[in-house]
């Protein structure tokens, strides 16, 4: 680390957050849109970023108007239907809240723009994450969709998506948008052009659309999407879509401000040519790590992939000097290794335990055919070039709750608003609707129970948690749910007030607290 800080010692991110199914991997029974917090991509069908190979390469202009740019871009039809009237209407009601969702998607919505004007689709596609994810990349559902595009692990491989203890595709902003893009694609030239069918079916799944069209065909009915027969989430699915789009295009009518946005993409794509620690990244780009792992929030650990990808998001301002530093770093400095000689008494697992990695990763690193080690053997192990404190900062301001803190149920009265719920609890109307999984424009009635985490003792660790509501199926146990979500059955039942003996039922709801870096190792 002295080398770097003398490298950089010359030398001197400004950063403001429904499923994809396809017919073989559908989704869930419940959209992420509706718990207030999607990626696939298949990097062979990749559509190139720019001309250049790079998003960010574009000449700023800061006398173009992104909102209106993207407005020019609308085509969709439908904003006069009384579903769009009346979600317009909700959002209305919630202007800040609205804004800070586009706050948060700040840093991507000028890329995604890029992308989807190249494709020359409906520029409402933009706007998409927000319905899906409110523009969280860090965005998991119950059904284990993931990102800003919300797809499920299995539709993420079959579009090519790595998924590993390294890295989850499904957030990297670049590889999941050209995915989902790809995917739209797919289904608009499968319903012949027809949107609204097109994202009907990103939703539920383009068999569940090409069934209800049957139907209608068959008895004599119009078959396009508002006459056709859809699950209730896709129903309401594209209606959300169509009003944020009309909010967008009139947002004086709903009371929504919308921030100035750059028009060029916020980021520059740069190869690393290796691994490289995502702390020392940030030291040679000149920017804080927090805002540099949020512009590449598809790496679970410290460190980008050791297998690639080897490219990062490095804000467009400061591309040129984190090039030129990264060419000035000696390789052995790029990311942290520590070299164990295995001592008596010690097993693979323990000593993976012991650095915070996986068995896995070590036999990997040192191409272990099994987890047999000897005493006396060397070991090289992956570590985090800085204080864990540093990495740990990553993900402060993305944590719903912690599972240490005081649980509170609210019973909503008569007169009461998300502000003075979140008042009476000293916590932020945004974690109140976070923690409830409630739209942006979502209206809370008398007698609908809330749940809230009052202050108290906070963990370091660096997770990166997401509140999951999970709905027991047929067939399920807590060994089971647990597994799948990686939780312990302990927390399950303190996390619901579970009784040890009495069995779980299909249809009762459980709440899990999940660390979404751990669920793709």
């Amino acid at each position: 680390m002295n080398c770097i800080r003398l490298v950089l010692a010359a030398l001197t991110i400004l950063l403001t957050a429904g499923c994809a199914s396809l017919d073989t991997a559908s989704r869930s029974s419940t959209t992420p849109a509706d718990e207030q917090y999607a990626a696939i991509t298949d990097l062979s069908t990749h559509v190139p970023p720019s001309s250049s190979g790079r998003p960010g390469n574009g000449t700023t202009s800061e006398h173009h108007d992104f909102w209106e740019t993207l407005r020019q871009g609308f085509r969709l039809t439908g904003q006069e239907q009384a579903a769009v009237v009346k979600r317009a209407a909700e959002y209305g009601r919630y202007p800040r809240q609205v804004e800070k969702i586009f706050n948060r998607g700040e840093p991507y919505l000028a890329y995604i723009y890029e992308e989807v004007k190249k494709r020359n689709f409906p520029t409402e596609i933009v706007l998409l994450p927000f319905v899906e994810s409110s523009y969280d990349p860090f965005a998991y559902s119950h059904g284990r969709a993931a990102g800003l595009w919300q797809f499920i692990p299995g539709t993420g491989k079959m579009y090519g998506l790595k998924q590993d203890w390294w890295y989850d595709g499904r957030r990297d902003i670049v590889a999941s948008t050209q995915a989902a893009l790809n995917y739209l694609d797919y289904l608009q030239q499968r319903f012949d052009g027809d949107w609204l069918l097109a994202i009907a079916a990103y939703n539920s799944g383009s068999g569940h659309v090409s069934r209800a069209i049957k139907r209608n065909r068959k008895a004599g009915k119009p078959t396009d999407f508002w006459h056709l027969q859809l699950p209730k989430e896709t129903s309401a699915y594209v209606p959300k879509l169509l009003a944020i789009s009309d909010v967008v295009r009139r947002p004086s009518k709903y009371n929504v401000v919308l921030a100035p946005i750059d028009p060029a993409p916020t980021f520059t794509l740069v190869d690393t040519r290796g691994q490289l620690d995502i702390a020392i990244a940030a030291e040679l780009a000149t920017v804080d790590t927090e805002s540099l792992y949020l512009l590449n929030p598809g790496f679970n650990r410290w460190s980008t992939h050791p297998d690639g990808p080897h490219q990062l998001a490095i804000p467009t301002a400061k591309s040129a000097v984190f090039e030129e530093n990264l060419a000035a770093l000696p390789d052995d400095q790029r990311a942290k290794w520590v070299r164990h000689k295995v001592n008596k008494g010690e097993t693979l697992s323990g000593i993976a335990q012991r650095y915070n990695t996986t068995v896995g990763v070590l036999r990997n690193t040192n191409v272990l055919k099994s987890s047999n080690i000897r005493i006396g053997q060397h070991l090289l192990i992956p570590v985090a070039a800085q204080d864990a404190s540093r990495y740990a900062a990553l993900a402060k301001h993305l944590q719903p709750a912690r599972a240490s803190s005081n649980k509170v149920t609210h019973r909503v009265h008569s007169g009461d608003s998300l502000w003075k719920i979140a008042r009476q609890y000293d916590v932020t109307v945004s974690q109140v609707t976070r923690w409830n999984r409630l739209d942006g424009g979502a209206l809370i009635k008398p007698g609908q129970q809330l749940v809230i985490w009052k202050k108290g003792k906070t963990s370091a660790s660096g997770k990166r948690l997401r509140t999951v509501n999970y709905t027991v199926r047929d067939g399920d146990s807590l060994y089971r749910i647990a597994r799948k979500f990686n939780v312990s059955i302990t927390d399950l039942r303190r996390w619901n007030n579970l009784p040890k003996g009495k069995y779980l039922q299909p249809g009762q709801h459980l709440k899990l607290y999940v660390d979404v870096t751990q669920l793709s190792a």
